[in-house]
């Protein structure tokens, strides 16, 4: 096959536009090395061939070029929004690119004339309102508890909801309303809920303009119980500002400081909304060739305000070159004015100065666990006697209940941490219950299957909780699928299954290791072995609920699939069903009092 000859970028900047755009740098196999923008294409992707000398980094990403394509754009405000677009989802291997697996939790206001107040978290789909994003599920928390004292808006599932004929705790405690037996009107309920919005909203000065002419026009109908409630509330709602209002933030605003440190970068960000502080978050971008504060700053407003929403007002402890492009691509996106600031003074200035300092308190944390992370596997390969340090490690655990529902795991550790997009589950099926060798054996085989076919990447340590029958099965599906170059480690419990006296069984010599408790390869080992556990539990228990949920119900005559959902949906699952009387059961559609009684008697026996 005849080699390709190297990308000749000075041929390919000669013909190149000087419009705005887009350019992503592609290696020999097609793989994406770098996306950046550019308000003049032809000189900023030239600056990367003509310039005499370059920084080695850049000079090394260069030099693997073998393709660069472009798009044009109108604007270099939108050139700014597309490239984050890319970086977001194609993650080139020389970008600064924000890791933010976790999505981010909300307050979801459901639809109809009752509707409940709940915490959320995932795809916005349900139907109803949104509010957030909040930094912390703690803040959420707090939030609805607050929302539930001042509103008494119902949290409970419809299922629970539709069932009841008498009000339930949360209404004895004074935290809902009790509108699932009629003691609150629609009107009344409605009327609260649009409080608990302009609450959510921030418009607490409408919020309590409401309230009191609500608390005058009862008084003046000589109403005194609902102008007493309407009292109570004000002083609440009061209590609530004054407690939680932060002298200096009066509307809403993002507050972001960066440190950069031995390789690592963290962004901190503080929230606050309408005065109210909502906490504050730290991120840790992977770094890419540029790797100054202010660089990462611009890369992480992109990335991150894109499914976001952006506030009135940034502040930035460090001011990226293209500040008025960025204000103007996140205002177009945002659809209001956004500020961005750097220099500021007084109140805006302290709270800047807790940014930096939250953000280097957080990056010092990270690099003490990093640290601690490298010497763990640097005594692994110490103790297996390795070459080089290993950079990726991957478990294997079953889990099962006496042979039904077996699931097995698959964990990855690198040397930043568990890699939490690379875990699998394998739902094992045509082997003998209680097979755990069969079970191992099909786990890997599918795994290493598909690592053949492209997808994922081969560990250098493959950890099998289990004893040298497990590993066996780990050599013979290596053997036969041709794979070559990972080191095969069995971990077997120890005495009293106590955590630190596991062995450790090599598969290359069959020599049995006892690194003892003290070792911090031990830990390492416990740390993977640990996780790989708790995530094949966790799997199998999920399996095995939805697989009785179904036979229990699919046992009972005349109730098929499309009544056995029906049940489920309404009562909020099988749990649900069991704790169901006779006449609750019938108020499903399709289900009359035979088939009720069938279904009582089939749950309980």
């Amino acid at each position: 096959m005849q080699e390709q000859p190297p990308f000749d970028g000075k041929a390919f900047v000669a013909n190149l536009s000087s419009a705005p755009g887009v350019y992503r740098m592609l290696g020999a196999s097609g793989d994406l090395l770098y996306v950046g923008k550019a308000g003049n294409l032809k000189k900023r992707v030239g600056s990367y061939f003509l310039k005499p000398s370059m920084q080695p980094r850049i000079a090394t990403m260069v030099a693997q070029i073998h393709q660069i394509e472009i798009t044009l754009t109108r604007t270099e405000a939108e050139a700014l929004l597309l490239e984050a677009q890319l970086i977001k989802s194609l993650r080139p291997r020389y970008n600064i690119l924000l890791r933010d697996d976790k999505s981010y939790p909300y307050i979801h206001l459901t639809a109809g004339d009752f509707p409940r107040l709940v915490f959320h978290r995932g795809a916005r789909t349900g139907g109803g309102r949104y509010f957030g994003p909040y930094p912390s599920a703690i803040a959420v928390r707090e939030t609805l508890s607050l929302l539930q004292k001042l509103f008494r808006i119902r949290n409970c599932e419809d299922s629970f909801f539709k069932n009841r004929s008498r009000p339930c705790l949360q209404y004895q405690i004074g935290r809902c309303s009790a509108p699932c037996v009629n003691l609150i009107s629609v009107a009344d309920y409605q009327a609260s809920v649009r409080h608990a919005i302009l609450f959510l909203e921030g418009k607490s000065t409408t919020l309590l303009d409401e309230l009191v002419a609500q608390m005058e026009e009862a008084s003046t109908r000589l109403d005194f119980e609902r102008a007493a409630l309407m009292r109570d509330r004000i002083a609440a709602v009061r209590k609530v500002q004054a407690n939680h209002y932060v002298q200096g933030a009066g509307r809403d605003m993002d507050i972001l400081a960066c440190t950069i440190g031995n390789g690592i970068a963290c962004v901190s960000v503080m929230f606050f909304r309408e005065g109210i502080s909502l906490g504050s978050r730290d991120f840790f971008p992977r770094l890419g060739l540029d790797a100054d504060e202010a660089t990462v700053i611009a890369s992480f407003l992109g990335q991150y305000y894109l499914e976001r929403p952006v506030p009135a007002e940034l502040i930035l402890s460090h001011a990226p070159e293209d500040m008025r492009l960025l204000s103007e691509a996140l205002g177009e996106h945002a659809g209001h004015k956004v500020e961005l600031k750097a220099s500021v003074r007084s109140d805006r200035a302290r709270f800047l100065d807790m940014a930096v300092t939250n953000s280097a308190a957080a990056l010092a944390a990270r690099l003490a666990s990093r640290q601690t992370l490298l010497k763990r596997f640097e005594a692994l390969r110490d103790l297996l006697q390795l070459d080089e340090l290993p950079q990726r490690i991957e478990c294997f655990d079953i889990s099962h209940t006496m042979g039904e529902a077996t699931v097995a795991s698959c964990v990855v550790f690198g040397i930043e941490g568990p890699e939490k997009s690379q875990y699998r589950r394998f739902n094992i099926s045509g082997i003998t219950g209680g097979d755990d060798y069969a079970a191992m054996h099909q786990a890997l085989e599918r795994r290493y299957k598909r690592i053949q076919a492209g997808e994922g990447l081969l560990p250098d340590i493959l950890l099998i909780d289990g004893g040298l029958g497990q590993v066996r099965q780990a050599l013979d599906v290596l053997a036969t699928l041709g794979v070559e170059g990972v080191r095969v480690v069995g971990v077997a419990k120890g005495e009293a299954r106590k955590a630190g006296h596991e062995s450790l069984i090599l598969g290359d010599s069959g020599r049995t290791l006892w690194p003892g408790p003290e070792s911090a390869a031990s830990h390492l080992i416990q740390s993977v072995r640990d996780e790989a556990h708790r995530f094949a539990i966790t799997g199998h228990r999920g399996r095995r609920e939805k697989a009785r949920e179904a036979s229990s119900l699919e046992e009972v005559a005349g109730v098929g699939a499309k009544r056995r959902a029906a049940l489920l949906r309404q009562f909020g699952g099988l749990a649900g069903v069991t704790r169901a009387g006779v006449e609750e059961l019938m108020q499903v559609n399709g289900i009359n009092r035979e088939l009720a009684e069938r279904i009582y008697a089939a749950l309980h026996g």
